[in-house]
């Protein structure tokens, strides 16, 4: 499909630059084919049935964003996918002055060297230390590694390390949120569990590469980045249980949606998975586990919004994303969310 298909003309004004005061307060727009509601990310509970299995990511976020010195020249990365233990892959900036061996100095707290260099910036980076070590390390170095449309607006600041983490995130690695799940709370949580829904846990490590555009005219021609992701037997099982029972899976943003569907073979069957996923979804897919999907709003021309298009329908998210301008909902990382049905169960 053309790329072109996927634009859409955005007010900059409308990219939120942080979070509403209250995670659950943030507008919320269900989509259910041409039937739009405005409504509130507390209100998610009147859409959810007892019985549903609700798929939330745990991977939390780390301070990946480095700057540091090679000499006397400064040098800024952006790790993006764990490769071994104190191995990297980054995005560097500027990059062509570097070369296999340059060691990296981090405010003399810690050190690297480049073990690799790849196309567009990219380079592998072994550092000095492993393990809790590093991650101690980037605590003290680094800084979160809010999305380019944010960083490019305003700084980054302390409040980011809480507003750019879900409230139930648990296992260090990925290098940007899973978005959607930033509008939970505890107590919405808990109202979820009230009503019966079945809350389950899977990780996908989401990379740098989310933000990356797409620069070719087709999308047959794109090649999408790899992230790694985990399903544990358990929750495997109780997604299949729900879908032989004629219950509904709710992925809690691309992410998880994502990670479900490369998991997923042909005949719907779920299967336990530890390994890296470079699925990309795009409109004639067909969706073998999700049901329903909470997610935010995406960039034109990206590969989020033609995930979206693929799961409800193109023309409807068109005119979903020309009501939310309309109406000035807030877009992006920080901004609102919204509920979509899929479109070939309505």
């Amino acid at each position: 499909m053309k790329v072109d298909l996927f634009d859409f003309e955005l007010p900059r004004e409308l990219i939120a630059l942080r979070p509403v005061a209250n995670r659950d307060g943030a507008r919320f727009l269900v989509v259910r084919g041409k039937d739009l509601e405005d409504r509130r990310v507390a209100d998610i509970t009147d859409y959810l049935n007892p019985g549903d299995v609700m798929v939330f990511n745990d991977t939390r976020v780390i301070p990946a964003r480095l700057s540091g010195r090679r000499g006397l020249g400064k040098v800024e990365f952006t790790l993006h996918q764990q490769k071994d233990e104190g191995l990297w892959k980054a995005f560097a900036r500027p990059a062509k002055k570097l070369k296999v061996g340059d060691e990296i100095s981090f405010q003399d707290k810690l050190f690297c060297t480049v073990t690799d260099k790849g196309a567009g910036g990219e380079v592998t980076l072994r550092f000095d230390r492993a393990g809790s070590a590093l991650r101690q390390a980037l605590d003290e170095v680094g800084v979160m590694p809010l999305p380019p449309y944010i960083a490019s607006q305003r700084p980054v600041d302390a409040r980011d390390r809480e507003d750019y983490q879900t409230v139930y995130s648990k296992k260090d690695g990925a290098v940007a949120a899973p978005t959607a799940g930033l509008h939970f709370t505890t107590a919405l949580l808990n109202k979820i569990d009230e009503i019966g829904v079945k809350r389950v846990q899977v990780t996908l490590h989401v990379g740098a590469g989310t933000f990356l555009p797409v620069k070719v005219e087709d999308t047959r021609d794109h090649k999408m980045h790899e992230e790694w992701g985990e399903i544990t037997p358990d929750v495997a099982e109780e997604i299949n249980r729900a879908h032989a029972e004629g219950r509904r899976v709710v992925a809690v943003g691309t992410t998880s949606l994502r990670l479900l569907e490369a998991a997923t073979d042909e005949s719907g069957h779920t299967r336990p998975f530890a390994d890296s996923t470079d699925i990309f979804i795009t409109p004639g897919y067909k969706f073998r586990c999700v049901d329903m999907l909470m997610t935010n709003f995406h960039l034109p021309r990206s590969t989020l919004f033609m995930l979206v298009s693929a799961f409800a329908g193109l023309e409807t998210m068109k005119a979903a994303y020309h009501h939310a301008i309309e109406e000035r909902y807030r877009f992006y990382s920080y901004g609102d969310s919204s509920l979509l049905f899929r479109e070939d169960q309505l």
